[in-house]
């Protein structure tokens, strides 16, 4: 079973940035197009952002595009998540997760997505 790690959450202050990391140990995962998905206490899950198994093709939901960027390194098996000018609003769990369908135009959907980390908590408050 491919198993996904993210990392880099925290306390951070509006306005503040934060790098997350996604890597699955022992799986080369360049198959798969990795999505980012958010959920916020009491709220759906969000898709946040894709990056296509080659890394060539990326989206963003409206709410992070012009802000985040995602980016991968096949070679390291990792997946990032740079998160600059963040808003209280951005405060959820985030997940990274691995999905053998092409990555599309617009924020991920959960439901395409077969395989996903335990998440990592970002907490923007001041």
């Amino acid at each position: 079973q491919l198993q996904l790690v993210e990392s880099g959450g925290g306390p951070v202050q509006p306005g503040g940035s934060l790098r997350l990391s996604c890597a699955a140990p022992g799986f080369t995962f360049d198959f798969y197009a990795i999505g980012w998905f958010r959920q916020a206490p009491g709220k759906e899950c969000e898709g946040v952002s894709c990056i296509s198994s080659s890394g060539v093709r990326t989206n963003y939901a409206d709410s992070v595009k012009g802000r985040f960027t995602i980016s991968r390194d096949n070679a390291k098996n990792t997946v990032r998540l740079q998160m600059p000018s963040l808003k209280p609003e951005d405060t959820a769990v985030y997940y990274c997760a691995a999905s053998l369908a092409h990555c599309g135009t617009h924020g991920p959907y959960p439901l395409e997505y077969a395989y996903w980390g335990q998440g990592t908590q970002v907490t923007v408050s001041s």
